[in-house]
């Protein structure tokens, strides 16, 4: 197979951990997943970031098929397959939204922190604009590997006011902010970052609302280390490991057996997060 990404390309994520702009959704692709955000927001009556449950705002791959096309958009995969190799898992996906002129924010953080996962994570996130997210709207802004490889960072989890983030986590060790980058992304465009890469953004003091969406991928060989068995969903590739519980593609929007998996996903996924929590604080940095 051809490789979506040329040298320089491979070169820079190796040693950056972040790379953007790539072109996705024609307006009409958008306009599609728009549509499917508003269905989901109207069987939840309420928007999903204001939603009583903030269990909506994780996995919606699992229960909704225009967020599972995306997941799996050749597009998307196909550099995702230059970075972790063909044998991919989706593990979870989120909405990040910001409704226009609010303070919602997150603070300096990793992704795969409290995923109990044993290292090293080789993980990337596809985060995909469907609305434009530059710096007035509170687009993500990341900082390269320090020296040039991947560190894991310590962090301390529910501090963070307005977090967009359901941990409200912050990193806790000294950080140099001296090549703070904004990924600004055009509506319909992705970035990718590694699930080591250190990044924030700010509030949406923008007229629109920021809707965003991660797709998190982790190679099929990623094992957990946790007492939980968390579950992932097979993308592209085997899975000769079956370290994951599997997961099935939704047949319709929010039909009853993707609900139930959906349940069994995400409460396993939060329970592993609130193992790993304490963990991360006390750790050496």
């Amino acid at each position: 197979m051809n490789k979506a990404l040329t040298d320089e390309q491979l070169a820079a994520w190796r040693r950056d951990g972040f790379l953007y702009p790539f072109p996705l959704l024609s307006e009409a692709e958008r306009q599609e997943c728009l549509d499917g955000l508003a269905r989901f927001e109207g069987w939840l009556g309420s928007r999903v970031n204001e939603s009583r449950d903030l269990k909506w705002r994780t996995m919606p791959h699992i229960t909704l098929p225009w967020a599972h096309k995306m997941a799996t958009d050749p597009r998307i995969l196909d550099v995702v397959e230059d970075l972790i190799g063909p044998d991919i898992i989706i593990y979870t996906s989120t909405f990040f939204i910001k409704e226009s002129n609010t303070p919602t924010m997150a603070a300096w953080h990793q992704d795969t922190t409290y995923w109990g996962l044993e290292t090293p994570i080789d993980m990337v996130t596809a985060w995909v604009a469907l609305s434009e997210a530059g710096p007035e709207a509170g687009c993500m802004e990341v900082l390269p590997f320090a020296n040039g490889k991947p560190h894991q960072y310590r962090h301390r989890a529910n501090v963070v006011k307005n977090s967009v983030n359901r941990a409200a986590q912050v990193i806790i060790d000294p950080l140099d902010e001296s090549r703070v980058e904004a990924m600004a992304l055009k509506a319909g465009e992705f970035s990718l970052h590694h699930g080591q890469c250190v990044h924030r953004s700010g509030p949406n003091t923008a007229g629109h609302r920021r809707i965003g969406m991660g797709f998190h991928y982790l190679p099929a060989w990623a094992k957990p280390v946790g007492k939980y068995r968390t579950a992932g969903m097979l993308v592209r590739g085997e899975d000769r490991w079956g370290y994951l519980e599997p997961l099935s593609p939704p047949r319709a929007e929010l039909e009853a057996d993707a609900i139930a998996a959906h349940e069994m996903a995400v409460t396993r996924y939060r329970e592993t997060y609130l193992e790993q929590e304490p963990l991360h604080e006390k750790m050496a940095g």
